[in-house]
């Protein structure tokens, strides 16, 4: 007689509802969003969640702070973007495919950068940013501008302060690269810190033991806020006065360097280019002696050798200016920590960053 068969293995229900050797897709959205809210807290994740975003620029930087806000969450992404795909651009440019030379680089971008995320609505417009009504701005709760003129982000940031929608600006030279942000005048957030814990009041251990001390087991929210100015009195700074002349020493040469470059693009329309650096090269020059003049600065505040770094999109660079970007956009949209104000510099070559205030003294 044949022994009975074996009974059948225990049913093992797990906390998520699935059986063992059941299988469900659990996508890479979902998992974002668990950790957001352990990172950021519910009610922050619901706001990023509600919040839609517009980005111009599909450069090296553009795709990189797509990526970024897909996989952290947010409703909607809407990337705008006239130019085309070039061989140059693909170098830095992941969400394109190699073979897409030629397409719009917003279109051309729309598929890889939907399979990140397909809880996010993500859009593709292959139209002029310069084209675009002002109501057009005013569907989004944070625009971030890449590749743009000054003349764009100025009037951008002009018209979203006025209906309180948060403003970013950014762009990668080469080994350069830098982002700017304005939150508007009233800006309030939340920060996370450690509670102060007060010793008990019969300690004999001395005065030490008598001051309060950080619990780092414990924390609480703070709420704070701050003021942030528009991107045209960023970049008007008089250098003249006795107070900017004396902190010009703790100045970023970087400040003067996006200055030298935003002029650049007024003039030419386009970037330095690499077919042409002899040539681009001798103009930096010149337009960093124009500009410097015009402020009333020396010519030697920034060297002949910046023309040698600020050609091209450097993927690295895109990589770190778009991180922290997005990371702004981020905190911004979510109210949770605190922000950087207002200009971020980054300098490939040396490797490390810095955050400045440009502007008028808030009151």
């Amino acid at each position: 007689m044949a022994p009975p068969p074996p009974p059948p293995p225990p049913t093992l229900i797990h906390a998520n509802g699935m059986k063992r050797g059941e299988y469900r897709e659990i996508t890479l959205s979902r998992c974002s969003g668990h950790l957001s809210i352990r990172l950021w807290g519910l009610d922050a994740q619901k706001r990023l969640r509600g919040s839609r975003v517009l980005l111009v620029g599909l450069g090296g930087l553009g795709a990189e702070v797509a990526k970024n806000l897909i996989l952290a969450g947010v409703k909607g992404l809407t990337m705008l973007d006239h130019e085309q795909v070039t061989e140059e651009s693909c170098r830095a440019q992941f969400l394109v495919p190699v073979t897409a030379q030629g397409e719009n680089r917003a279109q051309a971008s729309l598929e890889r950068a939907q399979y990140l995320n397909p809880m996010v609505e993500v859009r593709a417009q292959p139209e002029r940013a310069e084209d675009q009504p002002d109501d057009f701005f005013l569907q989004f709760d944070a625009v971030c501008l890449t590749c743009c003129s000054r003349d764009l982000m100025v009037r951008v940031d002009q018209l979203c302060s006025k209906h309180n929608i948060k403003v970013f600006c950014g762009d990668v030279h080469g080994y350069y690269g830098y982002m700017f942000s304005d939150l508007g005048q009233d800006y309030s957030y939340v920060e996370e810190k450690h509670k102060m814990v007060k010793p008990s009041g019969d300690s004999n251990d001395g005065p030490e033991a008598k001051k309060a001390k950080v619990d780092p087991n414990e924390t609480t929210m703070v709420k704070k806020t701050a003021s942030f100015c528009s991107m045209k009195e960023a970049l008007e700074v008089d250098w003249t006065t006795e107070k900017a002349k004396a902190g010009l020493k703790r100045t970023p040469v970087d400040y003067f360097l996006l200055h030298v470059l935003l002029k650049f693009r007024t003039d030419k329309g386009r970037d330095p280019d690499p077919q042409s650096s002899v040539e681009d090269g001798q103009l930096l020059r010149q337009i960093r002696d124009d500009v410097l003049e015009s402020m009333g600065l020396s010519t030697e505040l920034l060297s002949d050798d910046f023309v040698s770094y600020c050609f091209s999109e450097m993927a690295p660079v895109c990589a770190v200016v778009g991180g922290v970007l997005a990371q702004e956009v981020v905190k911004a949209l979510s109210q949770r920590d605190a922000p950087h104000k207002n200009i971020f510099f980054f300098d490939g070559r040396k490797g490390n960053g810095v955050v400045d205030y440009f502007g008028p003294t808030p009151q």
